[in-house]
């Protein structure tokens, strides 16, 4: 009987480990997808409960941990998007936009809602390419896994939108 607390402790430390690690990159990804930093924390919350179920049914045989976790991630904010019915809203507040900080210069809150500005004008599945692959930190091959595509499918997404998030970027406005 000394085995099953052993291992109970185990897979409850190793969960643990995965969300202080990856706590606030899901929630950036799902406020980047939901667009919406209240429900977010709602739907990351919800994704760490599911993992947290799910956890015995993880295969490392299909990948990483952190991509499993993102694809729950993504399930639980598409459940919440289609829970609503409708279109995303903006993810900042306006006096988000504002409250940069005092030592920052100019150039750098330029920059910052310059990128805002371009990320608004991508679709809803170019930011979450981004989100992926920023917020979470996940290689081509785990975003293929978690939206559902080939490895080189997922490249080729990801270049055209950072293409066009630079071409956006550098537009005049």
């Amino acid at each position: 009987m000394t085995a099953t607390p052993t291992a109970v402790d185990s897979s409850w430390e190793r969960f643990e480990a995965l969300y202080r690690s990856s706590r606030d990159d899901v929630y950036a990804y799902v406020a980047t997808l939901l667009r919406d930093r209240a429900a977010a924390e709602d739907v990351a919350a919800l994704a760490f409960e599911r993992a947290y179920l799910r956890r015995r049914s993880f295969d490392r045989r299909r990948g990483d941990e952190r991509a499993w976790l993102f694809g729950i991630a993504r399930n639980a904010a598409l459940d919440e998007l289609r829970r609503r019915k409708r279109h995303a809203r903006l993810a900042a507040d306006p006096a988000d936009l504002d409250a940069t900080p005092v030592e920052d210069g100019a150039d750098a809150a330029l920059a910052r809602t310059t990128v805002r500005a371009a990320l608004d004008r991508l679709d809803a599945r170019e930011r979450e390419l981004v989100a992926l692959k920023f917020h979470a930190g996940l290689s081509n091959a785990e975003i293929a896994k978690v939206i559902g595509v080939s490895e080189s499918n997922a490249g080729t997404l990801l270049h055209r939108t950072m293409t066009k998030l630079r071409k956006a970027c550098h537009a005049p406005s």
